[in-house]
Parts: structure tokens; C-alpha cells; sequence
């Protein structure tokens, strides 16, 4: 009587095996490169979409070095309201400073926390200000909206001697500027963080130009 042959038996569940493990690699290296191309386009909108956001204050005609990555992180919570390192990023035009753009906190705003970015000329005299992140309620956050508002616009041409500096708050209170309407402590505690920032910036100037960027 024959034997049978039982390497049949043996073979097909292996090469059934092979052939799960293949597609398993396959499949495992699809959604990586899917991954990675997705992960990738989005940094890529990011970047775009932050970048736009520092040529609303400094236009791209004027300097002519990587704004994204001639940056420092500096830690100062009394004038930036946060013990996080923020980034300070550094504009040039042939190798001389132009501008430099601070990210700074207003710590009390109405709704929370509200993050800026504050444009200030090497001498001091504010490019811009705009308004990266807030929480605050729909009404107050449309003034931080340039289509609807021109409110932010106030700052533009503005140094810590314009108006004085002790006048660096909302007319409710003495100051120079205008508060919204019906609404002070989200104004009030932009104009005194972006007063901080100017401050800050005419302590560490030559700090904020001469300190090396990360690489």
C-alpha cells in the first residue's frame, strides 16, 4: 500500500502564510507612505498658512532671509505673559536687521488667554499687531477679524512714546485708545500686552538681532 505524500499537507498552509505576511508588508508599507505623504502636506499647509500670517504684518518685499527659521526663543513671563520659551523670528534685508516679530500672551483677556504676534521696526515703532489665537466669544472676537474691524490697525506707527506710555490703555481708563463697544478688559489686556512687548523689545534689542538662530 502506497504512503501518502503529506508535504501538500505541510506546503500550502505555508506558502498561505507567505503570501498574508506579504500583503501584511505591503499593506504596512501603504499606510506609511500614506501617512507620511498626508503628515507632510499638512506641515506644508501649516507653514503656508503661518507665513501668510507674518506677511500681513511684514510684507515679503522687505527683507530677504528665511523669516521661519532666522528665529529665537526667548523666556520672559512678566513681558510676554507665559514661562513658555516663545518665538521671536527676525527679519533682514542684506544681512541688516529690518523688523523683528515678537509672539507674545495677553494672559487676561475676557475669554482667556489671547496669543499676538506684535511687528516692531528696529527702532521701536510698531509695524502691526495680529491676533494668532483667542477664545473669546464670537462678538469680541470679530474685531480681531481686518474684514470686519480696523481696530488693530490703531497700533501700526506706534512706539512706546506714542501715545506715552503711561497712556498705553483703553480711554475708560485714561488712556489713548479706543475700547470696543460695550466690551474693555479683552482691549485693555491687548493693548497692555502689546505695551509689554514693545517694552521688552527696547531692553533686548541688540539681544533679539545678535543671538544665533537654533539650528
Amino acid at each position: 500500500m502506497a504512503i501518502p505524500d503529506d508535504r501538500s499537507t505541510i506546503v500550502r498552509p505555508l506558502l498561505a502564510a507567505g503570501v498574508l505576511a506579504a500583503l501584511a508588508v505591503v499593506v504596512v508599507t501603504t499606510l506609511a507612505l500614506v501617512h507620511q505623504a498626508t503628515e507632510s502636506q499638512i506641515e506644508r499647509n501649516a507653514r503656508a498658512w503661518f507665513l501668510g500670517q507674518l506677511h500681513t504684518l511684514v510684507p515679503p518685499d522687505s527683507y530677504d532671509n528665511d523669516l521661519l527659521t532666522d528665529r529665537i526663543f526667548v523666556t520672559a513671563p512678566a513681558a510676554l505673559g507665559t514661562n513658555r520659551p516663545m518665538p521671536v523670528y527676525r527679519a533682514r534685508h542684506d544681512s541688516q536687521p529690518v523688523a523683528a516679530i515678537l509672539t507674545t500672551i495677553a494672559p487676561d483677556g475676557y475669554g482667556g488667554p489671547i496669543e499676538l504676534m506684535v511687528a516692531v521696526h528696529t527702532d521701536g515703532t510698531l509695524i502691526g499687531v495680529s491676533v494668532l489665537r483667542h477664545r473669546e466669544t464670537p462678538g469680541l472676537g470679530d474685531v480681531f477679524e481686518p474684514q470686519r474691524s480696523n481696530w488693530l490697525e490703531s497700533f501700526a506707527g506706534r512706539s512706546l512714546g506714542d501715545p506715552p506710555r503711561d497712556t498705553w490703555t483703553v480711554r475708560k481708563d485714561g488712556g489713548a485708545f479706543d475700547q470696543f463697544t460695550g466690551a474693555t478688559i479683552t482691549p485693555r489686556a491687548i493693548i497692555g500686552a502689546v505695551r509689554r512687548a514693545l517694552e521688552f523689545f527696547e531692553l533686548e534689542r541688540s539681544m533679539i538681532f545678535a543671538a544665533e538662530a537654533p539650528q
